[in-house]
């Protein structure tokens, strides 16, 4: 397994490093986040290893090869989400999670599926400018050092001799370094910043969308608005212009575009709510119809984006749902058979409670210790509480609805409540949070099953 250490590494490693790790090594980096389900993390490992292995076969080969999409079934807060979430993230993947109840057939008023491909595409462009920008962050930091440093000290003319030219350039290099180092930056400035209409995707076709961005570019001009701002606001007001000045908008775009295309990942939430039970004549037959609108697209077609076509063939599909009020099978058959891997979540017990509440990074108990170290407020929990609190946990999730892990928000918020609220009274302090407390703050909440299912 990764240690804590190697999990720090491995957030910084290269985009080429994480799409060669391996599923030994995902599943070691998913188990540091989520407690058990191994088989669900071992699905995940696998499918981002076969698109690892697909990319370095011929390109015949690469054609027939396509992603193997998974359905995870498990109740609401056992790690769905938080599995694909996580595995994206490491792998420096474009991501997008979608609720399937939010879309409607085509010829309803609401959301059409391809809208997911569309979000894709624009979160993989964004991925793809996170990462450039890193990379070109020395550069964007000097347009803005340089644009400041000449506001200070203006140009001299073309016609000056060769002397004065080398005394501005002295001058501009120590005001520059003083601009870079911060000791200007209670001084305020004027500066000139472009004012840009911008084009909101509200659903609309994307041929719509390209005729509107054109018909802005056509009837308005980019507006020069000046601004008086002290140094240390103009270096953020002027970040937006230095990107657009040092990066190529239009490489990252087609690169992002082709990433979303050959590594995108989609998650589909609550698939089982748009499930038709034949039994149930509630049942509301638009839900047939998103089915059928969701299947070209897991199937493999072309989706038209503003920014360019892509093909869905090669994105990996991870659907997930609980599954109390209808079966996988009441899918319809096409829509079943492009989701061959399936994985079945196990609900929390009172362990699993216990190690999600120490044994994970950045667990909940991790950040209230922070939360509250912000008001010197020094939180302790005794090992005989932690324990307590996962048991009782689990018999709220046992006697009402269960709602997974999020139980453990809802009983450390309840606790936590009077210390955070008066944390003022705590400042220097030491508070131990005891077997004792937690008795007082929960006992009989739990045991009232009918209040615990307003309170908890």
């Amino acid at each position: 397994m990764i240690k804590n250490t190697n999990s720090h590494k491995a957030t910084a490693i290269s985009a080429e490093q994480k799409a060669a790790m391996t599923p030994r090594e995902i599943v070691a980096f998913l188990d540091e986040y989520i407690i058990g389900q191994h088989d669900a993390k071992r699905a995940v490992a696998i499918a981002l290893r076969n698109r690892y292995r697909r990319l370095h076969l011929p390109q015949e080969v690469q054609e027939e090869i396509t992603p193997k999409n998974i359905l995870m079934i498990g109740s609401t807060g056992v790690g769905k989400t938080e599995i694909a979430r996580r595995m994206a993230k490491i792998m420096g993947l474009p991501f997008i999670k979608v609720e399937a109840s939010k879309y409607t057939e085509v010829g309803f008023v609401g959301r059409d599926v391809e809208s997911m491909i569309r979000d894709l595409v624009s979160a993989s462009i964004a991925l793809i400018q996170a990462e450039h920008q890193e990379k070109n962050k020395q550069a964007i930091q000097d347009y803005i050092i340089d644009k400041i440093t000449r506001i200070l000290i203006p140009p001299l003319p073309a016609s000056v001799s060769e002397e004065k030219k080398k005394e501005y350039e002295q001058s501009f290099a120590k005001m520059r370094q003083k601009v870079q180092s911060g000791a200007l930056d209670h001084l305020q400035i004027d500066i000139e910043v472009t004012k840009k209409t911008e084009v909101f995707d509200n659903g609309m076709p994307p041929d719509i969308m390209k005729v509107q961005e054109s018909l802005i570019k056509v009837l308005s001009h980019d507006e020069k608005i000046k601004k008086t701002l002290l140094i240390k606001e103009a270096k953020d007001v002027l970040l937006q212009e230095a990107k657009d000045a040092v990066l190529d908008m239009e490489s990252i775009r087609a690169e992002g575009l082709k990433r979303a295309e050959s590594s995108g990942v989609v998650f589909i939430d609550e698939i089982d709510k748009i499930a038709t039970n034949s039994k149930d004549s509630r049942s509301d037959p638009s839900k047939e119809g998103v089915q059928r609108d969701l299947l070209p697209i897991i199937e493999g077609s072309t989706i038209s984006t503003k920014y360019g076509i892509i093909k869905t063939d090669y994105i990996l599909f991870v659907a997930a749902g609980a599954f109390h009020l209808s079966k996988p099978s009441d899918l319809i058959p096409e829509l079943q058979g492009r989701f061959p891997i399936r994985v079945e979540l196990d609900n929390l017990d009172e362990e699993a409670m216990y190690k999600i509440l120490t044994q994970t990074r950045s667990s909940l108990i991790t950040q209230y210790k922070h939360l509250l170290s912000v008001e010197q407020v020094e939180l302790v929990f005794k090992e005989d509480a932690l324990r307590l609190l996962a048991h009782f946990a689990y018999l709220a999730n046992q006697k009402t609805e269960d709602i997974g892990a999020r139980r453990l928000h809802t009983i450390l918020e309840r606790i936590l409540e009077d210390i955070s609220f008066n944390a003022q009274d705590f400042c220097g302090k030491k508070v131990t949070i005891d077997k004792k407390l937690i008795k007082e703050k929960l006992a009989n909440l739990v045991s009232n099953t009918d209040m615990s299912h307003y309170i908890l």
